[in-house]
């Protein structure tokens, strides 16, 4: 069993009578990529300043190694932060700033230089020591700026949103280099983003916020198969959300026609939302189809078409490898593992 290092008990945050995080209880364990995900103002940032210390809970506890830190300074904690800005220190090059928290620890010079030179080999700065840090690319600021947090060792580095200021590609390339390190040191690392693709591509586990309250917890591919309502659906990944009936365990009534599903649990006839996952529905000719409708557009999206298919009063987005011309009549069959029904009250 994994260790918790990091614990919130029932954290609320109010600014000026404005409720920002409601009762926020969440295990974050030794070792782990735990990434807040959800849009502007979902108290995302405001979790990760909390647990930094930059922030004081209006009620609950932030307990680290099973010890309250609520009193403690952003100082004393085991715990470094990268901003989305920087602030690295312009007038030092690139090895003074990520020697700055080592020397003022006032460890030895022989220490310093090799913590440094190890740190600038992990964020493959090596032979940039002397550069001005203003001279950098945007992701060369970013790494020096992880560099410095790693330097101290920390037990949990914060990050909140560092790759929102670059372009796709390096966004993209930083991805995958943030988890390699991550996963070569060992530390746990909490990082806040809106990037639903960001999220699901370095994340053990995904903290899914919304108005200031944790909707789902789960590991992307739980979040992404099996979002727990509406809401989590909408956010990771694009969706068909549709209104529907549980008829009985198993079987699921919308657009006019039942279908065989896999949930139970639910009433007899409740009404219920139904998610299908555009990637879920396979088009076949429309004598074949459970479903019959008309595609009205298609736009091409690199690794397959998005597809519009009208049906009665409903429109369908669809993504398949193969076109469907606009005006083509088509089928839809939906397998029922991949009809995933989630109750009305459950929108969070």
């Amino acid at each position: 069993m994994a260790e918790c290092i990091i614990e919130l008990r029932n954290v609320s945050k109010d600014y000026d009578g404005t409720e920002a995080l409601r009762d926020i209880n969440l295990k974050i364990y030794r070792n782990e990529f735990v990434t807040l995900l959800g849009p502007s103002g979902c108290g995302k940032t405001t979790t990760l300043r909390i647990i930094g210390g930059f922030e004081q809970p209006t009620t609950g506890e932030v307990v680290f190694n099973n010890t309250s830190i609520n009193h403690l300074p952003p100082y004393k904690r085991r715990v470094n932060t990268v901003f989305q800005r920087y602030a690295l220190f312009p007038h030092m090059n690139v090895y003074e700033n990520i020697a700055f928290g080592l020397r003022i620890k006032k460890l030895d010079e022989e220490v310093i230089e090799y913590k440094v030179k190890n740190m600038l080999k992990l964020v493959n700065l090596a032979g940039y020591e002397e550069r001005k840090v203003d001279s950098l690319s945007g992701g060369q600021q970013q790494r020096v700026a992880i560099a410095r947090a790693l330097v101290n060792e920390p037990d949990v580095l914060l990050l909140d949103e560092p790759l929102g200021a670059l372009d796709l590609k390096l966004r993209q390339d930083m991805q995958l280099e943030l988890k390699h390190m991550q996963q070569s040191l060992g530390i746990t690392f909490v990082y806040v983003t809106h990037d639903q693709e960001e999220a699901l591509t370095m994340s053990d586990t995904i903290v899914v916020m919304r108005e200031g309250r944790i909707q789902q917890i789960g590991t992307p591919i739980d979040i992404y198969n099996e979002p727990k309502n509406a809401f989590v659906a909408d956010f990771i990944g694009e969706s068909n959300i549709v209104d529907g009936i549980m008829v009985r365990d198993y079987l699921v009534e919308f657009a006019n026609h039942r279908f065989e599903c896999v949930d139970a649990g639910f009433g007899e006839n409740e009404p219920v939302d139904v998610v299908i996952r555009p990637e879920d529905i396979k088009l076949v000719p429309e004598s074949e189809g459970m479903l019959r409708g008309e595609v009205r557009s298609v736009v091409f999206k690199g690794v397959h078409y998005e597809m519009m298919v009208e049906n009665g009063e409903y429109v369908w987005i669809v993504h398949d490898t193969l076109m469907q011309p606009v005006g083509s009549k088509v089928g839809m069959v939906i397998t029922p593992q991949d009809i995933h029904i989630m109750r009305k009250e459950d929108q969070g």
